[in-house]
C-alpha cells in the first residue's frame, strides 16, 4: 500500500514551511531576488498555498509552503498540490513532530482506486529524520483499510465481503476469526442481528475476532456493520439512501483500529465484534410494531425499522459484556441527530465513566481527531417505554435522538462495565488536507492513542 514516502532521494526538493505569522520574518531572511520572485508569484502564505523558488539554473530549488497549524495536517495537503517528484522538509522536527508530518503526508496521499485510475501520482516525501516509520505505517494502513471498506459500494461490500475483509485482516495480524452466519445466528441466540438482516438475499452475520494474551486487560471493540440501509419498511428517502453504503463505517473503523493495535503488539486481550447486515425490504422484513426478543431476553418493540443499527449492536454489546472486559467501545454511524448537533467533523462520545471519557477526549485533541462528549441523560429512559414490550427502539418525542439511541444501547451493558459509545460520521463531507471527500476512519486515531496510553 503506497504512502508516497521514500527512504532517500539525492534530488529531493526542499520544502520550507511557513505560516501567516512566520512568513514576514522569514521573507526578510532571504535574498532580494527570492523576495522579488515570491512577490511576482503572488505567494502570501495563504492556507494550502505554495510557490517554487528557482535555483541558479532556473530549475526548482526550493518550495515555500504554508503549513497548517495542527502538526498532523501541517503538510497533509502537499501530496496532492505539489507536482510529482521527491521532496524533503527543511525544518527541525522532534520525534513526535516528524512522525506527525509523515503520517499527515501518508493520509494525504490516499486515493480510492478500485473503479477509477488516478490521473497522476502524488508527490513523494523523504522520511523526516526521527520519524517513527512503523507507527506511521500501521496507522496509515488502519485508516486506509477503513476508508477502502467505507468507500466500496454495497454491491461489492455486503455482509459476506465485510466478513472476508475482517478475516483477512485477522489472518495478517495473527488473530482468530469466527463468523456466525444466517440462521445460525438464531441458534446462537443473536435474534436482533438476524431480524434486521433476514430480509436481504445476502444473509446477516456476526464477525468475532480474538487476539492477544488472555491474561492481559480485555478490550472489546464493537462496530456497526450495516452494509446498506434502505430504512427497511419505514423506507428512507432517496437522497438519504445515497450515503448509506457508509452505514458500516463503525465496523470499518474498529477493524482498522484492531489492525493498528495488533501491529503495535498492544499488551491487551482484544476482541472485535461486528454484526454485519443489509437492511432491506422483502416479504419477511421486520415490520413496525413487531416485537423481538433480544439476546438478554428483554423484548423490544419496533417503533421504526430505520433504527436498525441499535438493534444489531444490542446483541453484540450484550455478548461483549458477558466477559466483564476492562473496556468496551462501540462505534456506529447511528443517528442523524448527532450530525445535526455536531456536524461531520466532531464525533459524539457518550460515556458515564469520567476517566474513560476524559482520556478519550484528551487523546482526540492531541492527535487532531476530535470527539465531543454528549450526555447519557438517563431520565430520558422513560421515552422509550413500551406498553407491550420492555422498551421501544425509538422515542416518539421528536428530540434528543442521539441520546435516546445511546440510552437504548446502555440497556445491554452493565452499569459497572466501563463503556464508551461513539456516534460517528465515518466520512468527510468535503476535501480537507489529509482527509479527502468520502469514507473516513473518524475516531480511529483518538481511540488508538487512548488505548496505547492507558494499556501501554
Amino acid at each position: 500500500m503506497p504512502f508516497s514516502l521514500t527512504t532517500h532521494s539525492q534530488e529531493a526538493i526542499t520544502i520550507v514551511p511557513v505560516t501567516v505569522e512566520t512568513f514576514p520574518a522569514w521573507l526578510e531572511s532571504v535574498s532580494s531576488d527570492d523576495r522579488a520572485w515570491l512577490k511576482t508569484a503572488g505567494f502570501a502564505a495563504e492556507p494550502e498555498s505554495f510557490a517554487f523558488i528557482p535555483g541558479s539554473d532556473g530549475s526548482p530549488a526550493r518550495v515555500v509552503a504554508t503549513a497548517a497549524k495542527e502538526t498532523v495536517w501541517a503538510y497533509a495537503g502537499l501530496p496532492r498540490l505539489l507536482p510529482e517528484g521527491d521532496y524533503r522538509i527543511d525544518a527541525p522536527l522532534d520525534r513526535d513532530a516528524a512522525t506527525d508530518a509523515a503520517l499527515g503526508w501518508a493520509l494525504g496521499s490516499y486515493i480510492f482506486t478500485r473503479y477509477k485510475a488516478p490521473k497522476r501520482a502524488f508527490a513523494t516525501l523523504v522520511w523526516p529524520e526521527h520519524a517513527d516509520q512503523a507507527e506511521v505505517e500501521r496507522l496509515a494502513r488502519g485508516v486506509f483499510l477503513a476508508r477502502d471498506l467505507i468507500n466500496t459500494p454495497a454491491e461489492e461490500m455486503g455482509p459476506d465481503e465485510l466478513a472476508a475483509a475482517a478475516r483477512e485482516m485477522a489472518r495478517e495480524g495473527g488473530a482468530e476469526c469466527t463468523i456466525i452466519r444466517g440462521d445460525d445466528l438464531l441458534r446462537s441466540n443473536y435474534p436482533t442481528i438476524h431480524a434486521v438482516g433476514r430480509a436481504s438475499s445476502r444473509p446477516p452475520c456476526l464477525i468475532d475476532i480474538r487476539w492477544g494474551n488472555k491474561d492481559a486487560p480485555k478490550v472489546t471493540l464493537v462496530g456497526k456493520g450495516v452494509c446498506f440501509d434502505s430504512g427497511g419498511l419505514d423506507l428512507k428517502p432517496a437522497a438519504a439512501m445515497l450515503h448509506m453504503k457508509k452505514d458500516m463505517g463503525g465496523g470499518a473503523v474498529v477493524l482498522g483500529l484492531a489492525s493498528a493495535l495488533m501491529s503495535a503488539r498492544a499488551p491487551i486481550c482484544l476482541r472485535v465484534l461486528v454484526p454485519a447486515v443489509e437492511n432491506s425490504v422483502s416479504a419477511n422484513a421486520i415490520r413496525p410494531r413487531d416485537i423481538i426478543r433480544t439476546r438478554i431476553g428483554k423484548t423490544v418493540e419496533i417503533g421504526n425499522t430505520d433504527a436498525e443499527g441499535r438493534l444489531i449492536l444490542c446483541d453484540a454489546l450484550a455478548e461483549a459484556d458477558t466477559e466483564a472486559p476492562a473496556l468496551i467501545i462501540d462505534c456506529a454511524t447511528l443517528t442523524g441527530a448527532a450530525r445535526v448537533a455536531l456536524g461531520p467533523e466532531l464525533q459524539a462520545l457518550f460515556c458515564d465513566d469520567d476517566a474513560v471519557a476524559e482520556g478519550l477526549l484528551r487523546a482526540g485533541t492531541a492527535v487532531s481527531d476530535p470527539l465531543w462528549r454528549m450526555p447519557l441523560w438517563h431520565p430520558y429512559r422513560k421515552l422509550i417505554d413500551s406498553k407491550i414490550a420492555d422498551f421501544n427502539n425509538v422515542s416518539d418525542a421528536g428530540f434528543a435522538g442521539a441520546i435516546i439511541a445511546a440510552i437504548y444501547l446502555a440497556e445491554f451493558v452493565k452499569p459497572t462495565t466501563p463503556w464508551a459509545h461513539i456516534d460517528m460520521y465515518a466520512s468527510n463531507a468535503k476535501d480537507r488536507p489529509g482527509r479527502p471527500d468520502g469514507g473516513e476512519a473518524t475516531g480511529l486515531r483518538a481511540m488508538y492513542r487512548y488505548l496505547r496510553e492507558r494499556f501501554g
